[in-house]
């Protein structure tokens, strides 16, 4: 098949192994000092290594390739469950982890009267879609929430309201790249046990691409979860709340 993929300059590369690291499905290793492609079929093409090479020598490009494998993926890097640690010297922010607050109960937030701030709901890192690792552990049985980014400032209340009891997946449905972001939910949806999908997302017409994304993800997976949407006014108010029956998705 046809699809992007990672392509890495050997030339270029100097060993440093931070590509290696930003990779959550395992696809690069650092190989007699240069950074090499272990397996097309680990590469979800997506691209979280990009940034992280100072020389500039990966890239992305579109040929004919092995179809990616989240089984595969999940296999090699989950280790029965867990989730790998980077290598020493990486960057930590790639890696997978469950946060104090865990994902149970919301938190509850101090009162004014007291003074005092709401703790943090979020029970997951990294946040964005993109790099969420599809063989994190905190993905089996979870309740994802798929929020479209401007949702975090524009509602009041979010982690009271929200976040508590979700594993979290931002992404911007206008400036990001819808295609692959339904190809990485796809991959989390039929590599991980998900319970539930909920997609909060804002009033302005644009922002509609983050539920066709998780509509396509779910034809691609083959899933029948329920998913549920919530819209966001831009004056911060919650104007619907409501689940898209399977019948009505894609409509």
């Amino acid at each position: 098949m046809r699809r992007n993929i990672v392509r890495i300059d050997e030339d270029k590369c100097d060993g440093c192994g931070l590509c290696a690291t930003a990779c959550a499905e395992g696809a690069i290793a650092i190989v007699e000092g240069k950074a090499r492609l272990v397996s097309e079929s680990y590469c979800d093409g997506l691209g979280a290594c990009l940034g992280e090479c100072p020389r500039g020598a990966i890239t992305i490009e579109e040929r004919e390739a092995d179809a990616f494998d989240a089984e595969a993926v999940a296999a090699r890097t989950g280790h029965a469950g867990e989730a790998p640690s980077p290598p020493a010297g990486g960057c930590p922010g790639a890696m997978a982890r469950r946060l104090r607050t865990g994902t149970g109960e919301p938190s509850t937030p101090a009162s004014a009267a007291d003074g005092g701030e709401a703790e943090s709901a979020l029970g997951n890192w990294p946040v964005q879609l993109a790099l969420l690792p599809v063989a994190a552990p905190y993905l089996d049985g979870a309740d994802l929430l798929l929020a479209a980014d401007c949702v975090g400032f524009a509602l009041p209340g979010l982690h009271r309201r929200l976040l508590g009891g979700k594993v979290v997946a931002v992404a911007c449905p206008k400036l990001d790249d819808a295609s692959a972001h339904a190809e990485k939910l796809a991959a989390i949806l039929a590599a991980r046990s998900v319970r539930s999908l909920t997609v909060v997302r804002m009033e302005v017409p644009c922002c509609t691409g983050i539920v066709r994304a998780a509509e396509a993800a779910l034809a691609e997976a083959g899933s029948d979860l329920p998913l549920r949407e919530i819209v966001v006014g831009i004056d911060g108010r919650i104007q619907s709340d409501a689940e898209i029956a399977p019948a009505e998705r894609g409509a």
